[in-house]
């Protein structure tokens, strides 16, 4: 029984192989692209997408050409190829701007994008590039029922970015004053993060970073420089207790605090 069952999974698997070399090999482009949406609907989407790519030049302009390029894109998708389904879904919508398929290619290409997205410490430049395609659908679409999805994909993808200016400005903080007033470099790395990403997840510890860094270069100063620096240390104090009270660095920030005192009223 074992050895008919494995025959038969062989003979299945044989007859496929040798139908998509056939198919390959076809100048029957209606049927090659049949068996593009059998492949695909089997999950076969290296095959569809390898069949697609030979046909979908052939249909430009005919009816089959709108549907065979969205399968296309769409394979490449289910493939996790998300670099290559956002070029072909990007075709897809600007050759068919009220195309059958227009309102899932633009929302499936930002959110291929958002799933390839690398992580913070690499370069963001496909980050940015979801949120541009992900802004657009949502633009066009405002109405959709992906609308909550593609706007948390934003989000997740703002405080990606929010993260990397972050380790961008804890690197300037770490190097301190070697070659240079690096504190200085963190608090505008992290005022412009703040600025650029109000709502960031991240804001809190930015926040925290501008304090300890004006901090270090006060603490650090001459000694006729150490009052107006300390000054600004408070006034960083203030804004970041006023922002988060509860905070679980309220200690910290509040050290600094006492710090700085003394050096004012000194």
């Amino acid at each position: 029984m074992r050895k008919l069952i494995i025959f038969s999974l062989l003979l299945t698997l044989l007859t496929s192989c040798g139908e998509y070399y056939q198919v390959q090999k076809s100048t029957d482009y209606d049927y090659k692209l049949d068996y593009a949406k059998r492949a695909f609907e089997s999950g076969k989407y290296v095959q569809a997408s390898t069949i697609l790519t030979d046909i979908v030049t052939v249909f430009k302009g005919t009816p089959k050409a709108e549907e065979s390029l969205y399968l296309l894109a769409l394979s490449h998708y289910e493939n996790k190829d998300y670099v290559s389904s956002g070029a072909y879904f990007n075709t897809y919508y600007t050759r068919y701007p009220k195309g059958k398929y227009t309102e899932l290619a633009r929302y499936y290409c930002g959110y291929g994008y958002y799933l390839d997205s690398p992580e913070s410490q690499l370069d963001q430049s496909g980050t940015l590039k979801a949120i541009e395609e992900l802004q657009a659908f949502l633009d066009h679409y405002p109405k959709s029922d992906k609308v909550t999805i593609a706007q948390n994909a934003i989000f997740e993808l703002q405080d990606k970015l929010t993260l990397k200016e972050l380790q961008n400005a804890q690197l300037y903080y770490n190097l301190g004053n070697y070659m240079g007033n690096n504190y200085e470099s963190a608090v505008i790395v992290a005022k412009n993060a703040i600025k650029d990403y109000p709502y960031s997840k991240y804001k809190e510890e930015l926040e925290l970073l501008i304090l300890k860094a004006r901090y270090q270069e006060a603490s650090q100063s001459v000694d006729e420089k150490k009052a107006d620096r300390f000054r600004v240390v408070l006034d960083e104090y203030y804004s970041f207790i006023n922002n988060y009270p509860d905070s679980h660095n309220r200690k910290e920030a509040d050290n600094i605090y006492h710090i700085a005192t003394k050096y004012i009223n000194d």
